[in-house]
């Protein structure tokens, strides 16, 4: 039962990182981004908004992360692979960066302008 609760949580949590929650951005993501960034700017100024991107993407992953963990916490009752899990997260989050960036590079999304 407590394994079915903490796959809840981090189920929940890892929805409010990952990027399928609409307005978690604002509220999440992007303090964290700006506070990676800030802590990396502590070595060199010029590492501020490189580190801030970076972040935001970490953040990303993060949040796909526990949502892969919390959802086999509660559906999966085996033993389980932690590093398979890991490497599977990843991938699959670094496979969703690499379509969103084509898809913005094609012109198909579009982004605000800064």
């Amino acid at each position: 039962m407590l394994k079915k609760f903490r796959g809840g949580f981090l189920l929940f949590f890892g929805y409010l990182l990952s990027p399928l929650c609409w307005w978690n951005d604002l509220f999440f993501n992007l303090p964290i981004a700006y506070f990676f960034g800030y802590l990396c700017s502590l070595i060199s100024p010029s590492l501020l908004w490189p580190s801030s991107i970076a972040g935001y993407w970490l953040s990303n992953v993060a949040g796909i992360l526990l949502m892969q963990i919390g959802a086999l916490d509660i559906i999966q009752t085996q033993e389980r692979n932690w590093q398979k899990e890991l490497w599977t997260g990843v991938l699959s989050s670094t496979v969703y960066t690499i379509a969103i960036v084509v898809l913005v590079q094609l012109k198909i999304l579009d982004t605000p302008n800064l």
